[in-house]
């Protein structure tokens, strides 16, 4: 028979609060201080900066945020600190492992119950008096520490793996900007900075590298809107520079309208009003829709000539901070920030020869598969660390049989 306990037998609430004398040097931490669904503690700012009434925490406890308990924003402290009301402060009884309680705490189980138990509309919050009849597994204190030890050894992995991910990034963005600004030389090498590869490149206005005009696209009535030709919006657009063809609309247009506002693989895209000066004007890459698809009338639609300028080049040049600067200084508002045609066409480009252009995409494209393995590999842990907490969180896998088998020994006295 599984071991069940009720959640009061693991944790005890503790109702200590404070409103004034605080220690300074100690931390308060807020709901938006704790990351979602076990991401971790993601800041936190000083008690000073909290005037109102704090509850108080020591390490070891477990902080549970009871307001909006959908965002499953659970933690364990890892030193004493203040806290928001809005936040269980939960202590682990004896007999029990902090890592492990903080576990059960995060799971499914528990998250759900909480939702299910949520008073409010707007501001639901759960309670304690809610939440502590709930059965939960809970082994020997031997054989939690070891379902611990496994899901902190895959935390740690993850949050290696994500260091490396945000460095990546930060490494992409520096070479991308040496890249488009000095260039590959004949060795497939970074010219040396101040080379004078801007006194050897064109500097080309973007309108004579375009296959026609920008063209706006098309604007249709709600009545249109539910079915018929996939129909790509802003909304679509991804913070990578691409299109989720799965967040676009769909709309009824006849034949002549497929045609004149139609998409095809590496058209760029460009937001053409926005609410705010810092989205004008940003690009997006056109995938290959596997179908028709259109583009609504925010946006214009660029196609290159591609014996002059590459499209993922001309991409990754309107991202960059000069055009970006460039483009902003020249958008006008009323209510919407905007651009029209004449100024896109006007955007300035360093534009090297197509060569150079090719040998500069195929080294973004070496950094892009980098990064993308790394992602996948942490998404991979991710779904592992799922899997892991439904399986030994609720007995369902024993973790010392687990251990064996993967030829890890077993702590004394589990055997």
């Amino acid at each position: 028979m599984l071991e069940q306990r009720r959640l009061d037998e693991l944790v005890a609430s503790t109702d200590e609060k404070i409103v004034s004398n605080k220690d300074v040097t100690l931390p308060y931490i807020g709901l938006e201080h704790v990351g979602q669904h076990g991401a971790g503690f993601v800041g936190s700012a000083l008690a000073s900066e909290s005037i109102s009434t704090n509850s108080v925490f020591r390490a070891g406890d477990i902080l549970f945020g009871k307001l909006r308990p959908n965002l499953r924003k659970c933690e364990l402290a890892t030193a004493a600190g203040y806290c928001s009301t809005d936040i269980l402060v939960l202590r682990p009884r004896d007999g029990v492992s902090a890592k492990f309680a903080a576990r059960v705490l995060q799971t499914d189980k528990v998250g759900a119950s909480a939702e299910k138990t949520a008073a409010g509309t707007k501001m639901p919050r759960t309670s304690w008096r809610e939440l502590r009849p709930l059965s939960v597994f809970c082994p020997d204190l031997n054989e939690q520490a070891q379902i611990a030890e496994v899901l902190d050894t895959l935390d740690t992995t993850i949050r290696q793996t994500e260091a490396i991910i945000a460095k990546l990034k930060q490494v992409k963005q520096g070479l991308l900007h040496d890249l488009l600004t000095r260039g590959i030389d004949a060795n497939g090498e970074l010219r040396p900075p101040q080379s004078g590869t801007r006194r050897t490149w064109k500097v080309n206005p973007l309108g004579p590298l375009m296959d026609g005009m920008p063209r706006n696209g098309i604007y249709k009535p709600a009545s249109d809107i539910g079915a018929g030709t996939l129909l790509i919006g802003q909304t679509a657009f991804t913070p990578s520079g691409s299109v989720d063809a799965s967040l676009a609309r769909r709309a009824r247009l006849t034949k002549a309208e497929q045609e004149m506002f139609s998409l095809r693989r590496e058209d760029l895209l460009v937001s053409r009003v926005f609410a705010t000066r810092e989205g004008v004007g940003q690009p997006v890459l056109v995938p290959d829709f596997g179908e028709p698809a259109v583009f609504e009338s925010n946006m214009m639609r660029i196609r290159c000539r591609t014996y002059l300028i590459r499209a993922p080049y001309l991409f990754h040049w309107l991202k960059h901070r000069t055009s970006r600067a460039w483009l902003m200084s020249r958008a006008f508002a009323s209510n919407q920030a905007s651009i029209n045609r004449e100024t896109l066409c006007g955007v300035p480009v360093h534009l090297p020869p197509v060569h150079e252009q090719d040998q500069i995409l195929s080294i973004i494209s070496e950094e892009d598969a980098r990064l993308e393995r790394e992602v996948d590999e942490m998404n991979k842990l991710k779904q592992l660390k799922s899997g892991l907490m439904d399986d030994l969180l609720t007995g369902r896998v024993r973790v010392t049989p687990l251990l064996s088998n993967s030829g890890q020994s077993s702590p004394e006295g589990t055997d």
